[in-house]
């Protein structure tokens, strides 16, 4: 090959670019030109995206209302929080609570318990727009969004679930279609789904559920239940209500939920997971959720109280706890005070710890604390305390789920349930790249609930630190005065086909 008669500078020359380079490459670069910076930076702490399974240490970058960055490489922030020895997580999603949570006082005890969006989801409104600008035009601390409540469309066309006569009432073929056309109009005005308290208005019939599953399968929206029957008592049981759900979801091809599972089948809950958990194998959608308390809550005056009651829940009277006193009944009291007609809660002791961790460790059962804490300090503990006490008990102490899996019942499972209904939900439940910023980061080792049946007006320990669409609400456990973060979560309705 012919040589180039000047090749031995042309080398020494590329031979010194070459040294010159690589001792830019390797010379120190300022601290600002390595490290990417974000409006906030929680730093070094364990992250858990029940998406992806991903467990490990990390470092998270937001700017603005979202997530920008899960690394393991320096960042740095405007704010930064020292995230060592915490978990990070997405914050807790509650499906099975009031639209009123997301208002102060309410709110302080779901975002100390790690919650960033409350759903009311077993009931709602019948005029939907008519809610979602009510709470727009307050300050709101927490996301919230709601379904559109078939107990509230019955009393629309004068079948009211309060009145004792009228909740006993068959709707007529005219009344079920105007329920069926309220119901349509509160999807359109973006209910999440349709929600029912089919106990509580026991002369529903099946037809009027069977057209309203029909409905919601048209418009891509779940239906979440508060069954037919509770209890072991055959003929009428919690078994023959799920029947009624499975069979319903799969007529129509409806997604259904079923709610507190802990609580309508405490004696036949083997039996009711396996129903549910084969057909969701068997391609039906089901889910359902529970709460790590062995009591449940209603109203006094509620048709669960009917005649018979007893014996469905294998209670006695001394079972039954007035919210507002902290009295056990007797017959007599109860008798007395229902008659007159005492509008007070209840909390009654009749779920077998057994029966919790059955449900709670089921693949397709997530957390809900079906409560809240009045502006007065009144309600059931779960209302305060549910998601500190799911994660003392169910992983750290009992070990009975990971974390991760704790993670996808506490925020995954609930965001993917609904986000067909609504697209927003498609970046709530993850803590990665893309997804909202409602971010809770709290201490495996000493978090817990304070929450008890006699004072549950109590908040949570170690939530350290909250955040809800970016903006920090919570800071060393405590809340963080004047900010009003919370969105409203619509749904957006597909097509009917």
């Amino acid at each position: 090959m012919p040589q180039n008669g000047g090749g031995s500078m042309l080398d020494s020359r590329s031979i010194l670019l070459a040294t010159v380079l690589a001792a830019l490459v390797c010379a120190p670069v300022p601290l600002d030109a390595q490290v990417e910076r974000y409006d906030v930076a929680i730093l070094g702490g364990r992250v858990v995206d029940p998406e992806t399974g991903f467990d490990g240490v990390a470092n998270v970058g937001l700017v603005g209302d979202r997530i920008a960055i899960v690394t393991s490489d320096p960042i740095s922030g405007a704010s930064e929080v020292d995230a060592r020895g915490l978990v990070v997580a997405p914050g807790f999603i509650d499906p099975l609570t009031s639209v009123g949570a997301a208002r102060l006082p309410s709110a302080l005890y779901k975002v100390t318990d790690g919650v960033t969006t409350v759903l009311q989801l077993h009931g709602g409104p019948v005029d939907v727009d008519a809610m979602y600008q009510s709470m727009e035009s307050e300050d709101v601390l927490l996301n919230y969004g709601t379904n559109v409540g078939h107990a509230a469309l019955r009393g629309a066309v004068g079948l009211s679930a309060g009145d004792e006569d009228q909740r006993e009432v068959p709707a007529s073929p005219e009344q079920v279609e105007r329920i069926v056309e309220l119901a349509r109009q509160g999807i359109m005005q973006g209910a999440l789904g349709i929600g029912f308290g089919i106990q509580y208005v026991p002369s529903t019939s099946e037809e009027e559920i069977f057209r309203l599953f029909e409905l919601g399968a048209r418009y891509g929206v779940p239906s979440h239940l508060h069954i037919r029957y509770l209890g072991p008592q055959r003929p009428i049981n919690s078994v023959k209500a799920i029947h009624e759900v499975i069979a319903t979801a799969a007529a129509t091809g409806a997604s259904a939920h079923i709610a507190h599972v802990n609580s309508t089948s405490p004696k036949d809950i083997d039996l009711v997971l396996d129903l549910l958990e084969g057909a969701a194998a068997h391609g039906v959608d089901m889910s359902a959720d529970a709460y790590p308390w062995e009591a449940g809550s209603t109203g006094l005056e509620s048709s669960v109280f009917d005649e018979g009651f007893r014996e469905r829940m294998s209670i006695g009277y001394g079972d039954i706890e007035l919210v507002s006193t902290g009295e056990r009944l007797t017959e007599d009291t109860f008798r007395r005070y229902r008659s007159d007609q005492k509008r007070d809660g209840v909390i009654v002791h009749f779920i077998p710890t057994e029966t919790l961790r059955k449900a709670l460790t089921s693949p397709i059962v997530m957390v809900a604390s079906d409560g809240a804490i009045s502006p007065e300090g009144r309600g059931h503990p779960r209302g305060a305390g549910t998601y500190a006490r799911f994660l003392r008990q169910y992983v750290r102490e009992w070990g009975d789920v990971t974390l991760v899996e704790a993670m996808r019942k506490t925020s995954f499972l609930a965001a993917v349930q609904l986000q067909q209904a609504s697209p927003a939900m498609r970046r709530k439940g993850r803590l990665s790249a893309g997804a909202d910023a409602d971010i809770v980061v709290f201490d495996l080792a000493t978090v817990r609930e304070r929450a008890t049946y006699l004072e549950p007006a109590q908040t949570s320990v170690g939530i350290e630190h909250v955040w809800v669409n970016g903006v920090l609400v919570v800071d060393s456990g405590e809340l963080v005065a004047g900010v009003a973060p919370g969105r409203a979560i619509r749904g957006a309705p597909q097509r009917g086909r």
